[in-house]
């Protein structure tokens, strides 16, 4: 009868103690208590003088209009699946002068053409998988992409290990991708097939394009490689380090930027100075960022995020961001966020103005992107939260919204740019 009672106890025990571990795992924190979906739409305007399309010297006006939505999906406790699907849809008056003479106006660098080259749409979509462990110290990912536009297609895909420790005020990541892209070069009219000056009003010689020759490879890789390290250091301190390694092989040139050379006579049609060849880069490329991210809290309703960035390449570029967030919380569900971002660079090894390559050189480009210069940005943001989520959509509801607008200009250029956006959270109601 003793044995038989010490029998049902242990029974009853071991019952006990599985429904107590069972409970555990089935009650513990979820990574996503809800699907959330956010919705972005946002604006860019820009404007200036150095085009690249049409050799480092003309309009550079373009606008754009990209809508995103952004799902996350919890599968279940551990594990949630992220979907991003996004349009650019941009008209630019830099790459409609691929072809400036398809328009209904004289051919001049500074002015579009009003060909269909003005306009493209660009489409991506990516998916991001994670899987956190039941004590939350370790987070595993899996992504993958696609992009399509009219002259390349990209395929990503990657991962990352993030690590937690000193009960979570510390943490490690680990990241890698990797990007495959596929060109097809769209060159500039001048140098296509059935292209001859005779038929136009021109100036100069019909010998413009004395090097030009169509690109034999037109694949792109990049090769990412990156580590993060996070530390809270105290209560009102918390700081985060940020390496990056990035490798590329394959055609980094841009089959549509012409280059004119000094040493060649220039050929001008209408008003526009034809190319005498296309950009012409390394088949490799070597980049290193290093960058930290230092949060401050100052008071309750007071922070200021500080973030620098030193890159450099093999190329000969060497730059240096500068920003600076100071959020004010405006009651429990406003927050007003200004900011200012400065940055420099030193220009390529490669770079030349307009009509300042020389024909004998091995490489060159007048892309103004790769020229020194220096650049600001003053932006005003406003975000708006709600946990309760008191507004409402169907079975969703509203958890935020930001709204953004930032102004950009280059000082050694005159190139100036403006971006806005609205963005929305909604998340599934219970």
């Amino acid at each position: 009868m003793k044995y038989q009672l010490l029998f049902v106890s242990l029974l009853v025990f071991g019952v006990s103690m599985k429904s107590i571990a069972q409970d555990s795992i089935e009650y513990k924190k979820r990574v996503l208590d809800q699907m959330e979906i956010k919705v972005l739409s946002s604006y860019y305007s820009q404007d200036g003088d150095n085009a690249a399309v049409t050799g480092g010297r003309g309009t550079e006006e373009l606008t754009d209009l990209a809508p995103i939505i952004n799902v996350a999906i919890p599968l279940n406790d551990d594990d949630v699946l992220t979907i991003d699907a996004s349009v650019s849809a941009y008209t630019s008056a830099s790459s409609s002068n691929i072809d400036p003479f398809d328009g209904n106006g004289r051919a001049n660098a500074f002015v579009e053409s009003t060909g269909d080259s003005r306009k493209d749409t660009w489409f991506g979509l990516s998916a991001n998988y994670s899987h956190s462990s039941d004590d939350r110290n370790t987070i595993w990912t899996a992504n993958s992409s696609f992009a399509i536009e009219y002259d390349y297609t990209s395929i990503g895909f990657g991962g990352s290990y993030t690590r937690l420790f000193n009960e979570k005020n510390t943490e490690v990541q680990l990241r890698g991708n990797v990007f495959i892209d596929f060109w097809n070069p769209q060159y500039p009219i001048e140098f296509r097939d059935g292209f001859n000056p005779n038929n136009f009003e021109f100036t100069g010689t019909t010998n413009f394009a004395p090097n030009f020759e169509e690109f034999a490879d037109t694949n792109r890789n990049s090769y990412n490689l990156g580590i993060n390290f996070s530390q809270i250091l105290s209560k009102t301190i918390q700081t985060s380090f940020i390496s990056d390694v990035v490798l590329q092989d394959g055609l980094l040139s841009t089959p549509h930027q012409r280059v004119m050379f000094a040493d060649i006579e220039d050929t001008v049609v209408e008003d526009f100075t034809l190319g005498n060849d296309v950009e012409k880069l390394p088949d490799s490329r070597l980049k290193i960022a290093l960058a930290n991210r230092t949060n401050f809290y100052l008071t309750e309703n007071f922070i200021l995020r500080s973030y620098y960035r030193f890159y450099t390449d093999d190329w000969g570029i060497n730059s240096h961001t500068f920003e600076l967030e100071l959020p004010i919380k405006l009651g429990m569900n406003y927050t007003l966020y200004p900011s200012y971002r400065y940055y420099t660079q030193t220009e390529a090894d490669y770079f030349n103005g307009f009509n300042q390559a020389l024909s004998t050189d091995e490489y060159y480009t007048s892309d103004f992107d790769l020229a020194d210069y220096d650049a600001h940005q003053y932006g005003i943001g406003f975000k708006y939260y709600d946990p309760l989520n008191k507004f409402r959509v169907g079975g969703f509801g509203l958890k935020s919204i930001n709204i953004e607008f930032n102004q950009y200009s280059r000082t050694s250029q005159n190139f100036d740019a403006f971006f806005t956006s609205i963005g929305l959270s909604f998340s599934a109601l219970k």
